[in-house]
């Protein structure tokens, strides 16, 4: 389904409402996701904002809170809620020189969903849709999924509707998300809001801040690439060059149609650079400022394969994810819970920088309050988009389900929430001994354990033997007298087979740190 399909069947649904989010001027307005079907969190205070004429008073009543402010020179005001408990659904009155009511409001998590296309996969297209879908009735689930694009600057506003799970609604919904926000739902009991901001093909770098990114020297090649191809940028050129190849296009069409074949992919119209989804900043301004600062529990993250072309943006991305963690959690102004997709087994020969970008996923959950779901085993060798997307949501909640609503001081120790990661290791003459965290009951799958490597002064990676002794793995190699280095499952479609006693894979891993030639080398 394209985004403008998508956006015509949401905007379709309760279009009436999102008149009153629109309306003129002179009266008071709201942003979109403060509308019929909200979900607002539960347990810390919820800020409510909007615009109205200066000066104009406000109010905003929520069960037996009401919260009185003016608005501002700029025409903004903002009141915030005291802590709400999870309950019946309530009514939102706001009154200024009119009055919005907003219906069917639930109180309970609220999580952002973000990402590229494997986070905009819908359920229409997961595994197993046609028993998903009559099974999708859960009316305390809602979907907030936004429909605005690119922006050169930070918006105030966006386009979006809340939707409630149905299985008349559910194929639109986001199937990360949605099987995210289904075990929570199942095991908590709450109402979850998802609030869902994706865009296929598009970079890490779009969804961070301007200013957040512009100065890191890391990052430096990547602002210059931009700055050359806005330089260069010749509409009329392009234009010309677009008609050019949309006349082969349209011939080599016909041509495949008379032959019973199909067509060839159509050339994609040129567009302005700066307003492009890649450039930097860009969606964070159009599809992430204009939720902020809507209360969230934390935020999921499935993006990294535009990131895993080159071994430069590899590289990169180990700088890129603490950085968007870090901006979002800024702005929010608070440290939210954080977890990530870590990229799947695919057989990435023309992304050479895949391991890289899982490296990167690896390292990056040195940063407080994070969390990964390794996806190895759910990945399509043949296909970027694997459909098992149950699978992903249950993985991540796996995680938000044992770090943040059962933490250790509840629980009397820390509970397995992901799969092994690879935490050090020590060299005994010929072995190599490998310690994990979340190791508890490691074991090999299907028979001996396989997808280690190891290598000695020469660089030359050869295969080990490896065994699985209490929470470790000792590996070895008759053609390795002294090792220096290990890997495993170090490749786009990897070889692996290491579990915890959770059912949860290893994380793919190396010890060293020598130069990289290709992607599994």
């Amino acid at each position: 389904m394209t985004l403008s399909s998508l956006s015509k069947r949401l905007l379709a649904v309760g279009a009436g409402s999102l008149l009153l989010t629109y309306s003129a001027s002179a009266e008071v307005s709201l942003p979109a996701m403060f509308s019929e079907h909200m979900v607002l969190q539960s347990g810390v205070p919820v800020p409510v904002w909007g615009w109205a004429e200066p000066g104009e008073e406000v109010s905003v009543t929520l069960g037996r809170q009401t919260r009185t402010t003016k608005a501002g020179a700029d025409k903004k005001w903002s009141v915030k809620l005291d802590k709400l408990s999870v309950g019946e659904a309530q009514t939102m009155t706001v009154r200024g020189a009119n009055t919005i009511e907003i219906a069917d409001v639930l109180v309970g998590e609220v999580w952002l969903c973000s990402g590229q296309s494997n986070m905009a996969f819908t359920v229409s297209r997961a595994l197993n849709f046609a028993a998903e879908k009559p099974a999708a009735e859960f009316p305390k689930i809602r979907m907030f999924t936004v429909l605005s694009g690119t922006a050169p600057q930070p918006e105030e506003k966006c386009q979006g509707k809340w939707l409630v799970c149905s299985p008349e609604t559910v194929g639109v919904f986001s199937a990360t998300g949605y099987f995210f926000g289904r075990e929570l739902q199942a095991k908590l009991n709450v109402p979850v809001g998802l609030l869902h901001s994706s865009v296929g093909g598009t970079a890490i770098e779009s969804w961070t801040s301007w200013e957040a990114q512009k100065d890191v020297p890391q990052l430096k090649f990547i602002f210059d690439g931009w700055d050359k191809r806005l330089a260069e940028f010749n509409p009329e050129k392009a234009k010309a060059t677009y008609e050019q190849q949309k006349a082969a296009w349209e011939a080599a069409a016909a041509e495949a149609k008379a032959a019973g074949k199909p067509a060839p992919a159509a050339p994609r119209a040129p567009s302005e650079p700066r307003k492009d989804s890649n450039r930097p900043a860009n969606l964070f301004n159009g599809k992430i400022a204009p939720l902020i600062p809507y209360a969230i529990r934390g935020a999921i993250w499935y993006q990294g394969e535009s990131n895993a072309d080159t071994f430069e943006r590899g590289a990169a991305y180990r700088v890129q994810l603490p950085l968007l963690i870090a901006d979002w959690r800024k702005r929010w102004g608070h440290e939210f819970p954080f977890a990530w997709v870590q990229l799947p087994d695919f057989d990435a020969r023309t992304l050479e920088a895949w391991p890289l970008v899982r490296e990167a996923m690896l390292k990056s959950l040195k940063v407080p309050k994070t969390g990964m779901a390794v996806a190895l085993g759910l990945g399509d060798a043949r296909d970027i988009h694997p459909k098992n997307k149950q699978e992903v949501g249950k993985r991540l909640a796996t995680w938000a389900l044992a770090e943040v609503y059962a933490p250790k001081a509840a629980k009397g120790g820390a509970p397995v929430s992901m799969g092994p990661l690879y935490s050090g290791h020590k060299i005994s003459g010929k072995e190599m001994t490998v310690t994990f965290t979340q190791a508890s009951g490691l074991l090999a799958k299907d028979g001996e354990l396989k997808g280690f490597a190891i290598a000695g002064e020469d660089q030359q990676w050869k295969p080990a033997t490896a065994k699985i002794v209490k929470n470790s793995v000792v590996v070895s190699s008759p053609e390795v007298a002294k090792p220096l280095a290990v890997r495993y499952a170090w490749a786009s479609n990897p070889e692996f087979n290491l579990y915890n006693g959770a059912g949860l894979p290893a994380s793919p891993f190396r010890t060293d740190d020598w130069p990289l030639t290709g992607a599994a080398k």
